[in-house]
Formats: C-alpha cells, structure tokens, sequence
C-alpha cells in the first residue's frame, strides 16, 4: 500500500433500525475512500456494522472520522475508529467450522471448546446461531487450525459437558452434493422391525434371547439374523402390513428427509432389517434407494428363511460406497448415520460419521456424536439452520412447528 494511504476500521452499534446501513455508506460516498471489508450482525434487535475502507491522507483521515461520528450522533448509536490491522493469511488456510449443539447449551461448553481452539493455535473469526429449536445450535468459523487437530480434544469436551460438537472443514468442497447414508432401526425409526415382527409372531423372548447372546458375542450379526428369522417361520405375510403401521418415525427424520432432497442431496436407507417393511416406508418419504435384508415367502407364509446376501455390519459399508460410486459423490462428501455396533464400518468409512444416541462402540469410531432425541438436528452440522428449513417449509404449506 502506499505510504500516504491507510485504513480505518469503523464499527457501529446500536439499536437496529431501516436506514443505518444506508446512512453509514452515504457518509462515506462523499469522501475518497475504497471499502475493503464489511461485516454486518444483528442479534435480538442490536446491530453491529464493521466496515474498513482505505483513505488516502491524515487530513481525509480525520474528515471521514468525523463523517462517521456524526452519522453515530445522528443515529443515537456507539462508534470506534481505529486504524485497520493487516488480513491475516491464517484465514485462507486451514479452514474449519465447529458445530455446538446442546438442549440446553451450557456456557460451559462454549468456553472449553473455544479454550481448545484457542490453546491449538486456531482463531474463532465468526460466531452465527443456526437453531433455536429443537436444540440450539452455534457455528463457530475458525481458522489456524486443522480438522484433525481439534476432533480429539473437542470429544473430550462434549462428554464432559453433555453438548454434541462436530468438526468439519470450511472449503469449498462442503456446498457440494452429499450422498447421506442411514441405519434405520433405532436411528430412522425408533423401532427394532424384528421385535416387532416377533411380538406378532409371538415369540418375542424366544428372539429377545438370540439378540443378547449376540449383543455378549456368541453369535455374529448373520447367525443371529438367519436365527432370529427361523422363529418367524409360518407367519402370514400380511403381518407385514401390521408391522408397517406400527413403526414410529424419529422425530425429525421426515424434516431431514424432506431437507435434504429439497437440495438435491442423495438420500439411502441401509438397513439388517427387512426391506418389505422399510421400502414402502422409504418411498412415503421420497426415499428411493434402500439396501436391507429380504424375508423368503412362500403361498403367503414366512419361510424363516432369508433371501440372498445378507446385510451386515460390512454389507452397510459396502451398500455407502456403491451408493457414493453409482451417484458420482465423492468419499469425503458422504455421512453415515448409524447407533450401533453394525454400524461402525460405514461410519467410518463415510466423510463424516454421525452417532445418533448411539451405543459406545459407534461413539468411539464416529466423527461426532448426536445425543438429542431429533433426527433433523443433523441438519445443523451441515450448516442449515432452522430458519431455512421453516421457511421452505412454510412455501409449500406445511407446519414449521408441532
């Protein structure tokens, strides 16, 4: 810069009302200056507007100050002028957004998390709420620090403050087209299908029993699949009808749903479960692409048998990176939401690994944890806020709130 130029950092505050913005810059108009920055926030009706402009002179330095302080006089608002510090070069490089999530969030959690960023060497350049409901949500735009850096530690910190926080870079490459890839019992709906399927069946604590030998080890997910569905053997196929009708969605999983594919986003549903019950409760959702296990049925009744490969724990990583190939999404543009131990290879596997109130085995592979009782609260770690979404929602007719 030439040495007879410098910059003026001005930030104005106050009241927020029509007309401060335009009254700022007017002022400004009438002096030779170039804006180089602008930021502008208003929260629960207080505004601050920070602009820097470049000014050639002591003499227009002190013109445009004064310019500026009798705008703030006019306007009954605060003003600082203060010499322009020199852009940082940190802010281009290492880019992150930590999301903060909690019902409530607790100050606490903000200020270890932010210890931790600080104590990293990374920089909080912005601070934005995305959701007051059902949880609230704030995104910190920090810079000076890798991903990798801060995910460890950051885990630490919503254990012992009971807030979700996910890590995420900050490019470019974040806009794009995600492929979202979700477990369903216990995660899209708050049901086991199985159970269901055996309490009509009756033989519910015949299939309870197989479960815990296979939660203690005794089995793998397969011999407890094909065991579990030998006692459903006879059962006529339209209790498939009935088992439908009693799954219960999560909260938020049809606002996720309906979100997502607003934006273009891929939507699948990999399931241990069983297609026949989650394919037409996936397409009533807009939701076409589903991996599952099928029930072999043969003159109307359940053979206990199950038709084809098996959907496992590997089977579900695998089902993501077919979906990933067939759509032309990148690996690192993937998310795999899951809660339980069959769940750990695609969480993994995926860009980003969401625990929803998962079991610890899931916790301690995935990216981030979700431990509030909403499914849509996803959202909010890909930066959507809740305005969006009610606002879309309230274009085509439907309710923003229960």
């Amino acid at each position: 810069m030439d040495a007879s130029r410098s910059t003026l950092l001005i930030t104005l505050s106050g009241t927020d009302r029509p007309g401060v913005t335009r009254s700022l810059f007017a002022a400004l108009a009438e002096h030779p200056v170039a804006v180089l920055d602008v930021e502008q926030l208003v929260v629960r009706g207080r505004l601050v507007l920070a602009v820097l402009v470049d000014v050639s002179g002591d003499e227009e330095l002190a013109a445009t100050r004064s310019a500026v302080r009798k705008v703030a006089a006019d306007l009954d608002m605060d003003v600082e002028t203060v010499p322009g510090a020199a852009e940082d070069d940190r802010r281009r490089r290492n880019r992150v957004q930590v999301m903060l999530m909690g019902a409530p969030l607790a100050p606490a959690a903000i200020a270890a998390a932010a210890t931790e960023i600080a104590d990293r060497g990374g920089n909080i350049d912005r601070v934005r709420r995305i959701a007051s409901y059902p949880v609230t949500a704030v995104a910190f735009e920090g810079s000076g620090v890798s991903v990798d850096a801060l995910r460890r530690p950051l885990a630490a910190v919503a254990a012992e403050h009971g807030a979700d926080i996910a890590v995420q870079d900050a490019d470019l490459d974040r806009r794009g087209v995600h492929l979202v890839v979700m477990d369903v019992d216990s995660t899209f709906i708050q049901d086991e299908v199985i159970d269901l399927l055996a309490d009509e069946a009756g033989v519910l604590d015949e299939v309870a029993a197989i479960t815990e030998r296979a939660m203690a080890g005794e089995l793998d997910f397969e011999q407890s699949l094909r065991a579990r569905v030998a006692l459903l053997a006879g059962l006529p196929v339209e209790t498939l009808d009935r088992v439908r009708e009693r799954v219960t969605l999560t909260p938020g999983a049809r606002t996720l749903c309906r979100t997502l594919l607003r934006l273009g986003y891929r939507v699948a549903l990999v399931s241990g479960g069983f297609v026949e019950v989650i394919a037409p409760l996936a397409a009533e959702l807009g939701v076409t692409d589903v991996r599952a296990n099928s029930l072999e049925v043969v003159d109307g009744v359940l053979t206990g048998q199950v038709r084809g490969e098996v959907v496992d724990r590997l089977g579900k990583r695998t089902a993501l990176e077919a979906f990933a190939r067939q759509y032309g999404v990148p690996q690192r543009r993937t998310i795999a939401i899951g809660d339980g131990a069959n769940d750990i290879d695609m969480l993994e596997a995926a860009g980003l690994g969401v625990a929803f109130n998962a079991k610890a085995a899931a916790r301690a592979v995935a990216d981030t944890s979700v431990n509030v009782p909403y499914l849509d609260s996803v959202l909010f770690l890909l930066g959507i806020t809740r305005e969006e979404i009610e606002v879309a929602d309230e274009r085509e007719g439907l309710p923003t709130r229960p």
